[in-house]
């Protein structure tokens, strides 16, 4: 006659705890292998749209110079038009005045040599600055 019944048991209940033991903490591994493949996950969506993100400012930046500078090549080309005429006009004036065409011509190239000189030594560094400034904020935009 066993007098504790339970003690034959015991080994019994011990077993299956265990056995639910193992397989709580499989179900552990489990949740949290899904949870790190979820968060890799949403760190490479992360990354992806960051690198999108930064390729569409960079094309916002690029279109936004290029707009910003194709009005000033029209600009220049017609006033390089206009100060080409002008300067025909006055070189034909100034061979009237003189009496000889190439004196005419003469005299006006000699006027864009003296404004390149002042340019080159007096307001090169001025122009240069000032132009890259331009630059600089246009891309900073």
């Amino acid at each position: 006659m066993n007098i504790f019944p339970i003690l034959k048991k015991r080994p019994r209940l011990l077993h299956r705890k265990r056995s639910i033991m193992a397989s709580d903490i499989k179900n552990e591994i489990r949740d949290e292998k899904a949870l790190f493949e979820s968060l890799l996950e949403s760190a490479k969506e992360y990354s992806d749209t960051s690198i999108e993100l930064v390729k569409l400012k960079i094309i916002d930046r690029i279109v936004d110079a290029i707009s910003s500078v194709i009005p000033v090549v029209i600009s220049v080309i017609l006033f390089s038009s206009c100060l080409l005429f002008a300067s025909l006009g006055l070189a034909f004036w100034l061979a009237e005045l003189t009496g000889k065409v190439f004196y005419g011509f003469f005299i006006v190239a000699g006027i864009y040599v003296l404004l390149a000189v002042i340019i080159q030594f007096i307001l090169h560094r001025s122009i240069k600055k000032m132009l890259g400034d331009i630059f600089v904020r246009q891309l900073l935009k």
